[in-house]
């Protein structure tokens, strides 16, 4: 009888142990069998880790900070190295492992459409957890089905047609705003990414939510510490998983910030909800705001805002609005600076759409301006699925980087990594040879960046109004240094400048923000 009974309490104590070593070993090992049995191949799997300690070790040794020698910008094997190398290793489609979570990279145009197209919604958003779930929330990014239509549709209203038109004095008094504070530093140099990301975040302020960057200047901070903590813990593993058993310094310290962003962004909505109240304003206004809350207020049933919806909007719009365009702004006028040629084809364009007068949006949409790519997009399939010749699992995470995409030599030949604007000298189709996935600057599909239109109105307003009063070039003392996640911001010293055409403007970058 005590045998039997120790026998029982044996089996009660491997059974445990039996379904851990099952989900977190064998099933991974079938898994990796599949998809290898498909040619898609990969660094092999690590029990717990997955490939994560691989990709720290990766990166730790890529040396981010060292300079880069221009004209090359080829940074995609500097910023994503641990899928550079794989895919020198393993291919154009490769297999690896996020702790347990099985993820294939893909980077062939046509699988990307078909993913990306997302006919049958097969392929829903990656759901996003701990630090970045608190940066985003359950927003438009990473909403699905009818909640997505009802904040897609409050966006586009918002972002798009005469409402985006709207914006443009909105746009232009703050570049003008800029280019005053400009004026006062003649003699020295001018530190313009730090310039750049004050105007884009007073851009959004203004037209998004009808405040300031002064009013908005803690939210911002708070997002990039939120920002910080993501990109600081993205590989890090926790055995307990989502119980949150231990809380590390991270983890505290992304709570207490989530809470003081949630209370700011609050305050913002309930000054304008109280303008309502007490009769100073009879509406809650056309802009991204007062759509949220008058879907809040007023929207039913069924396209009702609650509070907490309210809030992941404006982290997002707030997050985006800002890195989107300051990004994009700095890296235009970097490549600018290096190539004056085509810096003078620019001003030669704006000249003739404008003269010396503001930007107008019937001009602004017969310029023509480069954008250039945004982070990676993470799909995970719901179900089983199959994508042309390959066959994937239910649960599997597809993830498609647009810097490897943009960088392919098959498609943009063997200078895919230099600054060549003549690429496009007869339009997006004739580049990418027809691969309309080639070039996912805001990416495809159905679930195209929202904020498409409203970034390029702004990048060209701000560019426009730069060329007409300023010609710019580099320090001699520049150091090219880029790095994630800001990886188009500059960082100068002041040199000296003028308030006309013909002046220097740019000085020395330390290093990319």
């Amino acid at each position: 009888m005590i045998a039997i009974s120790a026998f029982c309490a044996s089996l009660l104590l491997l059974l445990p142990l039996t379904i851990v070593l099952y989900k977190l070993w064998w099933t991974r090992l079938y898994f990796q069998s599949i998809m290898e049995s498909q040619g898609i191949k990969g660094p092999s799997y690590n029990f717990f880790h997955g490939n994560t300690k691989d990709i720290i070790k990766i990166k730790n040794q890529t040396g981010s900070n060292a300079p880069m020698y221009l004209p090359d910008h080829d940074v995609f094997p500097r910023l994503q190295p641990h899928w550079y190398s794989w895919m020198k290793s393993y291919g154009k489609n490769f297999l690896v492992w996020i702790g347990t979570q099985p993820q294939v990279v893909v980077t062939e145009p046509d699988l990307i459409r078909e993913i990306l197209v997302n006919r049958n919604g097969t392929y829903p958003k990656t759901e996003r957890e701990g630090h970045l779930k608190k940066l985003l929330g359950d927003g438009i990014v990473v909403a699905e089905g009818e909640k997505w239509l009802k904040l897609r549709k409050l966006a586009n209203h918002a972002f798009h047609g005469e409402c985006l038109k709207d914006m443009v004095p909105a746009m232009v008094a703050s570049v003008r705003t800029m280019l005053e504070k400009w004026r006062s530093y003649e003699g020295k140099e001018i530190e313009v990414c730090g310039d750049f990301r004050i105007l884009s975040s007073e851009v959004i302020s203004r037209t998004a939510f009808g405040s300031s960057y002064v009013e908005g200047i803690k939210i911002f901070d708070m997002l990039g510490k939120l920002s910080a903590l993501v990109s600081k813990n993205a590989y890090k593993m926790k055995f307990l998983g989502p119980v949150k058993l231990v809380r590390t310094k991270d983890d505290r310290e992304a709570d207490k910030i989530e809470q003081l962003l949630h209370e700011s962004i609050m305050e913002i909505v309930r000054k304008r909800q109280d303008e309502v109240i007490t009769g100073r304003a009879d509406s809650f206004g056309s802009d991204f705001l007062g759509s949220l809350l008058k879907a809040h207020h007023e929207g039913g049933e069924k396209n009702q805002m609650s509070a907490a919806e309210i809030i992941d909007e404006c982290k997002t719009f707030y997050f985006a609005g800002q890195l989107t365009t300051y990004s994009l702004l700095s890296w235009t006028v970097l490549l600018l600076a290096i190539h004056t040629d085509w810096q003078e084809k620019a001003r030669n364009e704006v000249l003739q759409l404008f003269g010396r007068e503001n930007p107008n949006s019937e001009a602004i949409a017969r310029m023509k301006t480069a954008v250039q790519p945004c982070d990676s997009y993470y799909e995970k399939n719901k179900r089983q699925s199959h994508v042309r010749k390959f066959k994937f699992p239910a649960n599997v995470e597809l993830a498609i980087p647009p810097l490897a995409l943009h960088r392919n030599p098959d498609i943009w030949g063997p200078d895919a990594h230099l600054f060549k604007p003549e690429r496009f000298a007869e339009g997006l189709a004739k580049a990418t040879k027809g691969n309309p996935t080639a070039f996912l600057a805001f990416g495809f599909g159905p679930r195209t960046c929202v904020g498409l239109n409203y970034a390029s109105y702004e990048v060209k307003i701000a560019l426009s109004m730069i060329l007409q009063q300023y010609k710019f070039t580099l320090s001699p003392n520049y150091v090219h240094s880029p790095f994630w996640p800001s990886l188009f911001s500059l960082s100068m010293e002041r040199r000296s400048c003028s308030s006309h055409c013909r002046q220097g403007l740019f000085g020395r970058k330390t290093r990319a923000e």
